[in-house]
Order: C-alpha cells, then structure tokens, then sequence
C-alpha cells in the first residue's frame, strides 16, 4: 500500500507529469468529473471554490472519467475546450482515467481505501465524488456526487 498520496504523479492533460508531491502543504478536493453529467454544472462551484481560496493554499484536481454513462466521451483536448469554454476553468485537470475496477488508476485505489463510502463501500458511484485531503496529506471525506462544491466550504476553511 502507498504510505502517502504524495507518492503519486499522473499525466496532466496536456501530457505533461504531475507529482502530487508539488501539492504538499495544500488543502486538495479530488474530483472525478465529467462533461455530459447532469452534475457537470458543479464545475461552477469548483471553480468559484478554486478562485477564492487557491491563495490561501487550495488547489481542486479534477481527473475526467467516462466510466458513468459514458458522459465522458471526449478526448483529453476537448475536455479541456469544454471546460474552458463553459466553466472557465482553470484548476488542473488531468488525462481522463478509470475509478474503478482493474483498470482504475492507482490514486482511485489509494483513495477510496482512505476514504471508504457509504456502509464502507470502495467503489466511486458516479460523477464528481470528492474527496478532501488535508495540509499533511490525509485523506479526511468522501463527498457524494450529490454534494455541491459549496456545501464543502466550510470543510475546506476550517483545513486552510
């Protein structure tokens, strides 16, 4: 098992390789995401999030999947138009991945060993499931898809 999620490092989605390690002592929201959702309006709260706290040490990360629905079925570049485009978004966002199954990046596993579901489910069950990491690294809380970007801050300031 990975002692720490800054032993990781994925392909951002312009290709290039991102070690998690460069976010220590920032307070992270993972997000698995994806353009066709009936969330995929919760880009805005992300967003929003990302502009009023990346100053203080916040930093979204948002990794497309198209295991849902296939509500994800663009490339890596028109994910990154759409978001754009639609959301202005500008937090990272990483090549699209899979969150569960064999084919599930390591991170997932990672994830969702540290931050079980409900009634300790390991699976992610849809679209923009979070989950928050503390200064230090620590996985701290599974959000629902359900929950919206700003039914976190609270969680996210009392971390920053």
């Amino acid at each position: 098992m990975t002692a720490s999620i800054y032993d990781f490092a994925l392909p951002r989605n312009d290709g290039t390789e991102q070690a998690l390690s460069d976010y220590k002592d920032k307070v992270l929201l993972i997000v698995n995401t994806a353009s066709k959702c009936g969330f995929t309006p919760q880009y805005d709260g992300l967003q929003a999030l990302y502009d009023k706290y990346k100053e203080q040490g916040l930093e979204v990360l948002a990794f497309p999947c198209d295991q849902f629905g296939h509500q994800e079925p663009g490339d890596d570049n028109e994910i990154a138009q759409f978001c754009s485009m639609n959301f202005n978004v500008n937090f990272p966002l990483f090549k699209k991945i899979d969150v569960n199954g064999d084919t599930a990046t390591p991170l997932y596993q990672y994830l969702k060993q540290a931050a079980p579901g409900l009634m300790g489910s390991k699976s992610i069950k849809w679209n923009f499931t979070k989950f928050l990491v503390n200064r230090d690294g620590k996985v701290l809380k599974r959000y629902a898809p359900t929950t919206k970007p700003e039914q976190i801050e609270q969680d996210i300031v009392a971390l920053l």
